[in-house]
């Protein structure tokens, strides 16, 4: 039942950081690591406070700004591979929208008004929505990965754990750094970051900029539009952070920070795994091609803005304020047939707003810890699609036919939390916690069909102009109300300096919602919930070995699903949500740091998981009566296996210091939906290798970077609008055609191999 799983472990070799920001900020801090020949001290925010990593009763990893560097690492969902049993993927159709899930907890629809299971946090600001959260931060600290439940200190939406991105504090000193990156597919980076001390000591500003730009991995070999961009997979990213600092007392403390992103990447096409039925074009050669009858313009634009105040009363007491206001828009344009015919074309916009207050409090007496805050998030989360048919429409006799919806949903969530870590004696110690959330949701959707072929907006296509005023009918507009109290209980004991066993118990939920595509005035799903329990021990020996290992099982209850309900034709998309039922998890995650010497040292982390839905219900639309379906239903985007084998030598030299690095990252086999997957990614591996250079004045830093170098193709995402043919369910390759007519079974595709060569100066 419970397996092993080891917690914080930081893995020397480098997770991702979204997009240009971690690049930049790694080239500030990169410096060769100190020359000991033991393990380094990791300091952890994971309890809202600062930690040591071998302290903390949580299963954590930590990833710093030199691992970061030295690997090359400037893409965000890198961070799976350094995570047990972690995937981090970016999502179909964009560059810019991630699918998280840890420990087979997550949230693959990134539609607006459904709520993720892993949360997002820059700085302890949360980040509500997928769209933009593989984004590029500057000044990054590290990244911590927290694995299980965190609905104490962190709130709804974490049943699976939470990513947190840590920015430094500035050092006061007048920098500049200016960083370079060329490489595979036309590669082309420029990141720029520095500070500068206004008021000595006490006022500093930073800032940060970086454009970022490849060609695509493949191409649209057709498209039913003229004068398009026909690459596909390519990057086209700008990024700018600019922050204030101001530390008038020993005592004060304010930081003032806003950040823009723009993502004009082209919409990523996908790969036809079977060929057409109502074209003539083939599966193409490649799995980074594809064809299209959209536009290929896309777009993601994120800003944001945050104030954090810090207040030591006392040495013992502190007051943090946290405050933040966030927006993005996305235009996007995905055809889920990927063809040159308006066969299932879906444009979309998605419009998100959020405003965050938490106030905490932070004491520490003689023989306990404490945190504890007042939360208040408000958001408000749009969007519009059109599923266009056209091709059935016309075989109709109607100009096109469109289901078109939108809606909105807008959230109000007010929590309470408290922590506390309290010695026993002087090897026994307790934690104890709980949060108490009140979340109101309400709810509009339109969702109806026209018989024409229509856009989001004016000028989507050439000569394109949307009729005024509401298209379709309003059928759901409604309001719900959930409370729920999550409790945290856990003991540790320290057998000695260096070895620290736990076990712990954790809940989690993930608010509930209503149904973005309702086409009735359906109910709310409830929230989901997840109990999780967890024992472990945090080790080091002979400071050179750090061996941190954890076994949990996971409850989650009441799972939301969306289930594709059939129609009185193919022109129907009726889709119902629901609390559909439960599955649970068990494994066992360790994390190993050997420093074998002051040049070599070694990494490895291995997660193991078995996960099932124990019971699905559905109900026969005929008869009434409940069924159990789960025989039909897998645990998607989750591996029984990770691992991740790596090594770092540190050659010290008079042309400098030269940091020479590689591992090896194994994925099992996963499906990628839940119901009836026809998608299912075999186990494959990737291998990576590095070499950083620092100079010996401390200015210059020079990096060749080799990812993925075996080619491996593996597929992260996809469409499946087709079912077994019925008269014989047991050959896979044969199909019946669904939603549009045609055999629409799509997959999307990680990174190709890439090198990259970088080179940065530090004024």
């Amino acid at each position: 039942m419970i397996k092993l799983n080891p917690k914080v472990a930081p893995l020397t070799l480098a997770v991702s950081l979204a997009l240009a920001g971690v690049s930049a900020q790694a080239a500030e801090q990169a410096e060769p690591a100190a020359k000991k020949g033991e393990l380094e001290r990791i300091q952890v925010t994971a309890r809202k406070t600062v930690e040591n990593l071998q302290e903390v009763p949580v299963a954590v990893t930590s990833i710093g700004a030199e691992e970061l560097a030295e690997n090359g690492i400037v893409v965000m969902t890198e961070v799976q591979q350094f995570s047990p049993n972690t995937t981090l993927q970016a999502s179909r159709g964009t560059n810019s929208t991630i699918t998280a899930f840890i420990r087979g907890v997550g949230q693959q629809d990134p539609l607006w008004g459904y709520e993720p299971g892993v949360g997002i946090y820059i700085d302890d600001v949360y980040l509500a929505r997928p769209q933009g959260a593989v984004l590029d931060l500057l000044d990054v600290q590290q990244i911590e990965v927290l694995r299980g439940p965190q609905g104490t200190l962190y709130g709804k939406n974490t049943i699976g754990g939470a990513i947190k991105y840590v920015t430094k504090e500035m050092s006061g000193d007048a920098t500049l750094n200016i960083q370079g990156t060329v490489g595979s597919y036309n590669q082309k980076d420029l990141k720029i970051t520095g500070q500068l001390p206004i008021v000595d000591e006490k006022l500093y500003v930073g800032f940060g900029f970086a454009t970022l730009n490849r060609d695509g991995f493949g191409e649209f070999l057709t498209s039913a539009l003229d004068n398009q961009d026909r690459e596909n997979y390519n990057k086209d990213v700008t990024a700018a952070r600019v922050t204030l600092e101001y530390t008038p007392t020993d005592d004060l403390f304010f930081r003032l920070a806003w950040d823009k992103t723009e993502d004009k990447s082209n919409a990523k096409g996908g790969y036809r795994l079977l060929p057409s039925i109502l074209t003539d074009a083939p599966v193409p050669d490649s799995v980074y091609d594809s064809y299209t009858s959209l536009p290929t313009w896309n777009k993601v634009e994120l800003e944001g803005y945050s104030l954090t105040a810090r207040w030591d009363m006392t040495d013992s007491t502190s007051i943090k304020y946290i405050g933040s206001s966030r927006e993005s828009y996305s235009p996007t344009n995905i055809d889920f047939d990927n063809t040159s015919l308006q066969i299932f074309d879906v444009p979309a916009i998605y419009d998100d707003e959020q405003t965050t207050h938490e106030l905490q409090l932070n004491h520490q007496g003689d023989n306990y810890k404490l945190v504890s805050g007042l939360y208040y998030y408000d958001g408000e989360s749009c969007g519009q699609f059109e599923a266009i048919l056209g091709i059935l429409g016309q075989s109709l006799g109607a100009p096109g036919l469109t289901r078109e919806v939108s809606g909105c949903s807008n959230s109000n969530s007010k929590a309470a939390y408290i922590q506390s870590s309290i010695d026993l004696t002087d090897k026994w110690s307790m934690t104890l916690g709980a949060r108490y959330t009140k979340d109101k949701k309400e709810a509009q959707v339109n969702n109806g069909l026209i018989f024409d072929i229509v856009y989001p907006e004016s000028g989507w296509v050439p000569g394109y102009t949307r009729p005024e005023g509401q298209l379709v009918p309003t059928v759901l507009d409604d309001e719900e109300e959930w409370s729920r109290f999550t409790p945290r209980a856990g003991v540790e004991y320290q057998y000695n300096r260096d070895i620290m066993f736990f076990a712990s118990y954790a809940q989690g939920f993930k608010s509930g919602t209503f149904n973005p595509r309702a086409t009735t005035a359906e109910p709310a799903a409830k929230p989901e919930i997840v109990d999780s329990f967890e024992i472990g021990m945090k080790s080091e020996w002979n400071n050179n070995l750090r061996a941190n290992v954890t076994l949990f099982t996971l409850d989650h209850k009441d799972r939301q699903y969306i289930s594709v309900l059939p129609g009185d034709s193919a022109a129907d998309l009726n889709q119902r949500l629901g609390n559909i039922g439960e599955s649970t998890s068990d494994g066992i995650e360790l994390e190993l740091n050997y420093v074998a010497t002051e040049s070599l040292s070694f990494d490895a982390s291995v997660g193991y998981i078995d996960s099932n839905f124990d019971n699905v219900i559905d109900y026969d639309p005929e008869t009434g009566e409940a069924f159990d379906k789960s025989d039909r239903f897998t645990v998607s985007n989750t591996p029984d296996l990770t691992f991740n084998l790596g090594a770092t030598y540190r050659m010290y030299t008079e042309m400098g210091d030269f940091v020479i690095n590689g591992n090896y990252y194994h994925r099992g086999d996963y499906a990628l939906f839940e119901e009836d997957s026809l998608l299912t990614q075999d186990a494959y591996g990737i291998f990576n290798m590095g070499i950083t250079w620092y100079s010996t004045d401390g200015h210059w830093t020079a990096g060749l970077y080799g990812k993925n170098l075996t080619d491996e193709e593996y597929m992260i995402g996809g469409y499946q609008f087709v079912a077994p043919d019925p008269t014989d369910p047991t050959d896979t390759s044969k199909y019946t055609p669904g939603l549009g007519g045609d055999n629409t079974l799509i997959g999307y595709y990680g990174d190709p191999r890439t090198v990259a060569f970088t080179v940065g100066y530090r004024f």
